[in-house]
């Protein structure tokens, strides 16, 4: 009902905005309203990417269509309405629950569904029935006609556009979720992921019992690891990868190498650091996200290494001044620090997509 056109593209905004990267967008189709007597409808089929289970999937979509203006989805009898949101796969999962059941139990009688989800991928196989898209849609039932609208929906994940990066480190304390938000940028943007290979490393977990002891053997191991690995995965052409995404940038190592050692091993440290650093490729955007000392505290508690259980607040305290000293001593603009302390860019979209846009203005 209403603006159809406008109620559609309301509706891709809000599913990008609080439920998922909106990864590809049918055509429109207009159709005859089917079971009652009505206006024509307008219909299309998104592909989203989203980390949420379907129970929150299904919760946000009942908060968006009545933000729309949709007041009641528990009427059973067929009605004209602003938008209607329906889930139709769930990657090939099948469920049944009272108020939620995937595939869409109706979707192979009805040509409005098949129409643009074979547009979508045809290809796709309904995990129940064992057929392609294009196969039920050459066998369904329904005979209407349905007209393909000359009109597209904008996609909303244009607005962030990273094309111009090449190379975008992650920087922030331990425990602070560089790893997280390099996932899930990665993922959005068609980005090479790379990750510290802290979990090889034999001497991290002897560090914390004794760091006296095994500082000097660890951030070497460290050093000589981020160079190789920097080295190779960035100034590698993939033609598969739109940018570089990485959870640490190489001044990680002297940072930490200053908190950790003693004066005349980081005299040498810096030496060798400032041989190798020369070799690498600079980052377009250095991002530091911070988190104040509490938070980073029950972020490493949550992810249980055994290791991490004995890090103190004071040790996290310098880390963060050195990355602070660190930031203040450089002459670009390409820094952003973005505190985190109050996000859950993980759990909560919105606060991911703020990030986003921190970093991109």
């Amino acid at each position: 009902m209403g603006n159809r056109f406008e109620h559609l593209q309301a509706a891709v905004d809000a599913i990008f905005k609080k439920i998922g990267s909106v990864v590809k967008i049918s055509s429109v189709y207009e159709t005859p309203a089917i079971g009652f007597e009505g206006g024509d409808f307008l219909n299309c089929v998104l592909l989203i990417q989203s980390n949420y289970s379907t129970s929150k999937l299904h919760k946000n979509i009942l908060e968006i269509e009545k933000k729309i203006g949709r007041e009641d989805k528990k009427i059973t009898a067929y009605e004209s309405r602003p938008i209607d949101i329906d889930i139709l796969l769930y990657n090939d999962e099948v469920i049944e629950k009272k108020a939620l059941s995937i595939p869409h139990p109706r979707m192979l009688d009805r040509k409005f569904v098949l129409q643009p989800l074979a547009e979508i991928n045809g290809k796709l196989e309904h995990p129940i029935f064992k057929k392609t898209i294009d196969q039920l849609l050459i066998e369904t039932i329904d005979v209407t006609i349905i007209a393909k609208q000359s009109k597209w929906l904008r996609n909303p994940q244009k607005d962030f556009d990273f094309s111009k990066l090449n190379y975008i480190a992650i920087e922030g304390n331990i425990g602070a979720g560089k790893t997280s938000l390099a996932h899930l940028m990665a993922s959005d943007f068609n980005g090479k992921l790379i990750l510290e290979r802290f979990k090889d490393n034999p001497f991290l977990p002897k560090f914390y019992e004794d760091q006296a002891r095994y500082a000097f053997p660890l951030e070497m191991s460290f050093l000589a690891d981020r160079y190789q690995q920097l080295l190779e995965d960035i100034t590698q052409f993939d033609l598969f990868n739109d940018c570089v995404i990485a959870d640490y940038d190489a001044y990680k190592s002297l940072i930490f190498a200053q908190v950790t050692l003693q004066a005349e091993e980081f005299n040498l440290y810096k030496k060798l650091f400032h041989l190798m650093h020369k070799e690498l490729p600079k980052p377009d955007v250095y991002v530091y996200l911070y988190q104040n000392t509490e938070r980073l505290l029950e972020n490493i508690k949550k992810r249980g290494r055994s290791y991490e259980k004995g890090i103190a607040p004071e040790y996290l305290q310098k880390i963060n001044d050195g990355y602070l000293e660190f930031i203040k001593n450089q002459h670009n603009d390409n820094i952003k620090i973005i505190d985190i302390s109050a996000l859950d860019f993980v759990k909560n979209r919105e606060d991911y997509l703020s990030i986003l846009n921190q970093i991109l203005n």
